[in-house]
C-alpha cells in the first residue's frame, strides 16, 4: 500500500498513468509516421516503377505527356514529342548545372549523330533550368537538337523524374522502349542501335 498524503498518492496515479498511455502514445506517432512516409514514397515512384516495371517486362508504355506541347529553348515556338511520332527519340532530361549531364554529353552528342542518320532525333527537355544555363549547356558541348522548357515540371513527373541526367528511347509509335536513370555511359549507344534496328 501506497504511504503518505493524498497529494502523494495523487502524484503516484498520475505517473503511473502516465508510464501506461506513454508508451502506446509513441508507437502510434512512430507508426503513423512511417505509413505517411510510404506513402510519399509510393506517390513519388509509382510512375517511375511503372514505366521501368513495364519497359522490363517487354510491355513498352506510351510515352506519358506526348501531347503536351513546351517552350522550345531559344525561340517562341512550342513543341511536343506527338509531333515527332514516326521517328525513334531519345527524351533526355538535363540541366546544366548537373555534372553528371556534362560527362555524359559526349554520348548524348554521338546518340543524336546515330539518330540524325536514320530521321529520328534527341528531344532535350530541361529539369529545374533556367534557360541561360540550359542555353550555354547546348553551346558548350555542341549539341545541336530541340530542347523543350519543362518549367514547372509537369513532364519530368509524368515520367517519374526526380533527378538527372535520365533518358529514354521513344520507338516510332510513340512507346517507351527503353531507359537509363543514371549517367549514360558508351553502352547506351549499343542500347540505341538495338531499338533504331527494332524500328519498322
Amino acid at each position: 500500500m501506497l504511504k503518505g498524503g493524498p497529494l502523494r498518492r495523487l502524484r503516484w496515479v498520475i505517473s503511473e498513468g502516465m508510464r501506461r498511455y506513454a508508451m502506446p502514445a509513441v508507437i502510434s506517432t512512430v507508426a503513423v509516421a512511417l505509413l505517411a512516409l510510404l506513402a510519399f514514397g509510393i506517390a513519388n515512384s509509382g510512375t517511375s516503377s511503372s514505366i521501368d516495371g513495364q519497359v522490363r517486362s517487354g510491355h513498352f508504355p506510351q510515352a506519358p505527356g506526348a501531347q503536351t506541347a513546351l517552350p522550345l529553348l531559344g525561340s517562341h515556338g512550342r513543341e511536343s514529342l506527338a509531333q515527332l511520332r514516326g521517328h525513334v527519340v531519345m527524351v533526355n532530361f538535363f540541366a546544366g548545372w548537373c555534372d553528371a549531364c556534362q560527362a555524359d554529353a559526349n554520348v548524348v552528342r554521338s546518340a543524336q549523330r546515330l539518330l540524325a542518320r536514320v530521321g529520328g532525333t534527341t528531344l532535350g527537355v530541361t529539369f529545374q533550368d533556367s534557360s541561360i544555363d540550359a542555353a550555354s549547356f547546348m553551346r558548350r558541348y555542341h549539341l545541336r537538337f530541340p530542347v523543350l522548357r519543362d518549367a514547372n515540371g509537369g513532364l519530368a513527373s509524368a515520367y517519374g523524374v526526380n533527378g538527372v541526367p535520365e533518358t529514354f528511347i521513344v520507338n516510332p509509335q510513340g512507346r517507351i522502349v527503353a531507359l537509363d536513370r543514371e549517367q549514360l555511359t558508351s553502352s547506351w549507344l549499343k542500347t540505341l542501335a538495338h531499338a533504331i534496328s527494332q524500328a519498322p
